[in-house]
């Protein structure tokens, strides 16, 4: 990740500096089983609290591969399951206004458990199945604050379950 600032101009002449984040792309992973969902819960530092979400994230630096190789990475790095059934939902920005960041969202299914493999700052990662009823509860009395996770499931709904 790395910060920069650019002299700009606007479209009326006057000029400033827009700071921008540079930051590689991550995948996203609704694991679906059962009408429910696999979550994950870990403290988010910048929040003080701990969040449920679905499992993201990036390649550690300087590891490559696709986005299928990453969504496969994570799901199995934060909650153990392989999947057998891949379906890719949609690709979106994160925050455009301030970072190029984009992610990839993919649906698994047929899901086998395994031990999870997390990175050292998710050690404190919980994870549980959810009934999908439960998961639109969470979302709507703000439970689920994770914008990531919100934006992926209306794909999920609008292409998957209407």
């Amino acid at each position: 990740m790395t910060l920069r600032e650019d002299a700009i101009e606007r479209e009326d002449g006057s000029r400033g500096i827009y700071s921008v984040i540079d930051k590689p792309d991550f995948a996203l992973v609704l694991p679906l089983e059962n009408d429910g969902f696999h979550l994950v819960e870990e403290y988010r530092y910048p929040l003080r609290a701990r969040r449920w979400q679905f499992p993201q994230g990036g390649f550690p630096q300087g590891v490559t591969g696709t986005p299928e190789e990453l969504a496969t990475a994570e799901l199995v790095e934060e909650t153990g399951f392989t999947a057998a059934t891949w379906a890719r939902l949609g690709y979106l920005n994160t925050a455009h206004g301030i970072t190029n960041q984009c992610f990839h969202v993919f649906l698994a299914t047929d899901l086998t458990p395994g031990e999870p493999h997390r990175e050292l700052t998710e050690q404190d990662m919980r994870q549980r199945w959810f009934p999908r009823t439960e998961v639109e509860r969470m979302i709507r009395e703000g439970v689920i604050t994770d914008d990531s996770s919100l934006a992926a499931y209306l794909l999920f709904t609008m292409r998957v379950h209407k």
